[in-house]
């Protein structure tokens, strides 16, 4: 018997996600991911005001509709990212367009899927829930996720501490469903190794900036671009929580580096912009960027990382 996930996987050139990223996942990148047969995915959040939400849903799901009509069963899924942290103002209103215009994957982050779901179980919608150590996992799996997303080291923003071969046995000894793993996943030949490892798929967010789709500026793709993994640093100075940013753009707003391992701010969803002026600024990204030389467009990136994985 076909599963949903056996449907979706059918569906893909590669078993991965455009992984969403704060501020700068959008509609653009969705849909040429989705018809590049990559899971194409955004937080709710980066659609500012609310209004905006609907009409990148309506952008996304009307495109994809007739990319699916021209190229029958090799358009991917799409996903909504709902941040279920209890300071979101957004979430009553966001939940209520995803109900409205049933993503079919929707991925919940900071905290229980367990309401999200019942709620996306009633259209036939997946959660996926994104979680960084074993306890959350144990969590999620138990409050109604069909999938677990594991943030392992390596990962841009909020980031795990635990490698993927590590951390994929210690949850596949209680949670049978799909896995998808992020964290400095960047090349066809990583995706390989991730599947090998016992993922189902690979949740690529850094190797996506450096396209020409992404929302993020010129010149934080082009940091991207030019940065090694040593310019990648881990520090809880902006959220509380410790998250990789990258070193140059810490340096150009002026924050002293020997500042870094002191929490100043804290996750706070109360205002629409309370996070936003940071991540702005202060641009993210994980140890991958080691094999990121160049802005392409999506559907050429895509290509090549299917021509790595399949060789």
């Amino acid at each position: 018997m076909t599963t949903k996930i056996d449907a979706i996987k059918a569906r893909l050139s590669i078993p991965a996600f455009a992984a969403p990223m704060f501020l700068i996942s959008g509609p653009d990148l969705v849909i040429e991911a989705c018809k590049a047969g990559v899971i194409g995915a955004f937080p709710t959040l980066n659609a500012r005001p609310v209004e905006v939400l609907e009409e990148w849903f309506k952008r996304i799901t009307t495109e994809l509709a007739a990319a699916e009509q021209e190229n029958p069963g090799k358009v991917a899924p799409w996903a909504a990212n709902l941040i279920v942290h209890r300071s979101n103002k957004r979430y009553g209103p966001d939940l209520n367009l995803i109900l409205k215009y049933k993503p079919d994957i929707v991925i919940t982050s900071l905290g229980s899927p367990e309401k999200v779901a019942a709620r996306v179980h009633e259209y036939g919608g997946l959660v996926f829930s994104d979680v960084n150590n074993v306890e959350f996992a144990h969590k999620a799996a138990n409050r109604g996720a069909d999938g677990l997303i594991l943030i392992c080291e390596g990962a841009g923003g909020h980031t795990g501490s635990m490698s993927a071969d590590t951390f994929i046995p210690l949850v596949r000894k209680f949670f049978k469903g799909p896995l998808i793993v992020g964290g400095a996943i960047s090349t066809g030949t990583d995706i390989k190794h991730t599947i090998k490892a016992g993922a189902d798929f690979a949740y690529m967010g850094t190797r996506f900036i450096a396209t020409n789709e992404c929302q993020a500026s010129d010149a934080y793709k082009q940091m991207v671009v030019d940065a090694e993994a040593d310019d990648v640093v881990l520090t809880p100075y902006f959220t509380g929580i410790p998250a990789h940013f990258l070193m140059p753009s810490i340096l150009a707003a002026g924050i002293d580096a020997f500042d870094l391992d002191k929490p100043r701010g804290k996750i706070s969803f109360d205002e629409e912009d309370n996070m936003g002026s940071t991540w702005k600024d202060i641009w993210s990204a994980g140890k991958g960027v080691e094999d990121i030389h160049k802005v392409k467009p999506v559907a050429e990136l895509v290509a090549e990382l299917k021509q790595a994985y399949k060789s």
